[in-house]
C-alpha cells in the first residue's frame, strides 16, 4: 500500500484580501479563520494521516514557514524553495521530484494553504474514497459541492453514473458569468473546481512530460542541481527562471484522461476575497462580521476588520471595511473580486502599499517601522529568544537603541554591553555593532536611526547566522544520466 505524503503549496500573493494580504506577507501566513494562519489550520487538517509533509514556499517567505511550523510543534518538514514564481505546474512537480527519491510510486496530496474547510471528517473521508483510485494511476481531484451561483471559482463538469462515488471528469471550465454560473447550479453535474488532488508522483510526472515536455524538462534540470543548507531545499535558481509558466489544470488536468473526480461537501472556502472570508465568519445579529475595536450603528451585513483604531459604523449596508496601520479599505461585498485592481494600479504606481507590510518578517524576529522624516526613521524591533541579528555596520546612519522590554546583549565597536529595560546604546556611524537575545522572553528595544540615507541597504555584514554555505547534493546516477541527456540533446 502507497504512502500519503502531504505537498502543500505556498507560493500565492493573495492580492485580492488587500491591505491585509501583500505579496511580503501574504494571506497563508495570517489568522484569517480564527487564531491560527490558513498555512497551519492546512496542516494541523491533515495530521491523522501521519504523513510525511513537504512544503512549497516563495523563497521570500522562507523564514515565515519555518517559524509557523515551529509555533506548531512541526519539526521534521522539507520546505522546497522556488526561486521564482512560475505557477502551480512547475512548483508541483519539484515537489514530485523530491518525493520520487525516497519511493517512486508513492501518493501526492497536494493542497493549497490558504483554504478553509470547516467539516474535517468529510474531507478526511473524500482523502480515504480517493487513495484506491489513485493507487490504480488515476489522477484524482476533488470537486466542491456548489452551495451558490459563484463566479470567482473554475467549475469541473462530470459524467455522473448512478452509485458512483467516483466520477469521471468530461471538462474544466473557466470561471463563469453570473448567468451561466446560476445555469451550472440547476444541474447536478458540476463542481467548484479547488484546486486539491491525489495522485502518484510517477503518473503526475509522466503526464507532465508527456503534455509539457518543456517544464518537465526545466523542472528535472533544476531540481537535480539542488543545493541544499540545513533548513532549505534550493532548486538551481537560473534552470528555473527559464521554466515556463502554467497551471496544473492547463498543463495537466485538463489534458489528461486520466483525471476522476471526488465529490467534497465539507464547508469548503479558498477565502478567495473578503466577501467569501465574510461567509465562512460568525456574524452578531444584524450579519456584520466585527474584528477589532469596532461599533456599529444601523449597520447590516458588513465585514469590518480594525487593526488598532475605533472603526464606527452608521447606517451601512454590504460593505468590507479593512483599516491596518498605512491602508483603508472600504468596498461593496459586489465588488470584492476587484480588489485585485486597486493592487494592480498600486503597483503600476510602484507604491510600497501594493506589496509591503509595515511589519517585516526576518528569521530572528520582526521589526515596524513607527515613524519616517527626511533624516530621521524609527522602529520598534522584536528579538526571538537566542536569536541575533548580523555582526553588521553602516555607512551613513547612526542608530540609537532603547531597550523597552526584555535584556538585550549589545556589541559596539570593542564593547559588549548587557541591557536591560529603559537602558540603551549609541552606534555612531561606521561602527561594528550586533544585538542579540541572551534571555527567555522576547526582547523589544525602539530603534532611532539617524543620517542622510535610511534604506536597508546601507549595511555591511561581517558575520551572520542565516547566510549559510549551501551544500551542492549529488543526485543519484539514474538522475545524472537524463540531466545529461537532457544537455546532449539541447
Amino acid at each position: 500500500m502507497n504512502n500519503i505524503n502531504t505537498v502543500v503549496m505556498s507560493g500565492g500573493c493573495g492580492s485580492r484580501l488587500w491591505p491585509l494580504s501583500r505579496a511580503s506577507y501574504p494571506k497563508q501566513f495570517l489568522p484569517m479563520c480564527n487564531e491560527l494562519s490558513l498555512l497551519q489550520q492546512t496542516i494541523k487538517r491533515i495530521s491523522h494521516l501521519n504523513s510525511p509533509l513537504t512544503i512549497v514556499s516563495n523563497d521570500e517567505h522562507r523564514y515565515l514557514v519555518a517559524e509557523q511550523l515551529r509555533q506548531i510543534n512541526i519539526e521534521n518538514a522539507d520546505i522546497i524553495l522556488e526561486p521564482c514564481m512560475r505557477n502551480t505546474a512547475p512548483a508541483v512537480a519539484l515537489a514530485a521530484f523530491h518525493l520520487q527519491e525516497k519511493q517512486s510510486d508513492a501518493l501526492m496530496l497536494v493542497l493549497a494553504s490558504d483554504h478553509s474547510i470547516k467539516d474535517e471528517e468529510a474531507f478526511c473521508q473524500a482523502i480515504e474514497d480517493a487513495k484506491k483510485p489513485a493507487e490504480d494511476g488515476n489522477i484524482l481531484t476533488f470537486g466542491i459541492v456548489p452551495t451558490h451561483a459563484a463566479t470567482g471559482y473554475g467549475y469541473i463538469k462530470t459524467n455522473i453514473t448512478p452509485n458512483e462515488l467516483i466520477m469521471k471528469v468530461d471538462q474544466f471550465v473557466e470561471k463563469p458569468n453570473k448567468e451561466t454560473a446560476v445555469s451550472y447550479l440547476e444541474e447536478d453535474n458540476y463542481f467548484w473546481n479547488s484546486g486539491m488532488f491525489l495522485v502518484r508522483v510517477d503518473i503526475y510526472l509522466e503526464e507532465l512530460k508527456r503534455f509539457r515536455l518543456d517544464i518537465y524538462e526545466a523542472c528535472l534540470s533544476s531540481f537535480y542541481q539542488r543545493s541544499n543548507d540545513s533548513d532549505f531545499i534550493r532548486p538551481n535558481k537560473d534552470i528555473f527562471e527559464s521554466c515556463p509558466k502554467d497551471s496544473i489544470d492547463y498543463a495537466v488536468m485538463e489534458k489528461s484522461s486520466k483525471v476522476k473526480m471526488v465529490p467534497l461537501n465539507a464547508g469548503w472556502s479558498d477565502v478567495g476575497t473578503w466577501d467569501e472570508l465574510s461567509k465562512t465568519s460568525e456574524t452578531d445579529d444584524n450579519g456584520n462580521v466585527c474584528i477589532g475595536d469596532t461599533m456599529t450603528l444601523n449597520s447590516k451585513n458588513n465585514y469590518l476588520r480594525s487593526s488598532k483604531k475605533l472603526m464606527a459604523t452608521v447606517g451601512v449596508e454590504d460593505l468590507i471595511i479593512v483599516d491596518t496601520d498605512d491602508a483603508l479599505l472600504v468596498a461593496h461585498k459586489n465588488c470584492s473580486e476587484d480588489v485585485k485592481k486597486i493592487v494592480t494600479k498600486l503597483e503600476s504606481e510602484n507604491r510600497s502599499e501594493a506589496t509591503e507590510n509595515l511589519t517585516v518578517y526576518r528569521p530572528w524576529g520582526s521589526y515596524s517601522n513607527v515613524d519616517l522624516g527626511s533624516s530621521f526613521k524609527v522602529k520598534h524591533i522584536t528579538v526571538k529568544p537566542g536569536a541575533k541579528l548580523s555582526l553588521q555596520k553602516h555607512f551613513h546612519r547612526a542608530e540609537h537603541w532603547v531597550i523597552v522590554k526584555g535584556t538585550a546583549l549589545v556589541t559596539n565597536g570593542d564593547k559588549k554591553l548587557l541591557l536591560s529595560e529603559n537602558q540603551s546604546s549609541y552606534i555612531p556611524i561606521g561602527t561594528i555593532h550586533r544585538l542579540e537575545n541572551p534571555g527567555k522572553i522576547p526582547l523589544e528595544l525602539i530603534e532611532v536611526q539617524s543620517g542622510n540615507y535610511l534604506e536597508e541597504d546601507d549595511i555591511v555584514r561581517f558575520e551572520d547566522d542565516y547566510g549559510r554555505e549551501q551544500e551542492i547534493i549529488s543526485p543519484k546516477d539514474s538522475i545524472i544520466n537524463e540531466v545529461s541527456n537532457l544537455a546532449s540533446n539541447n
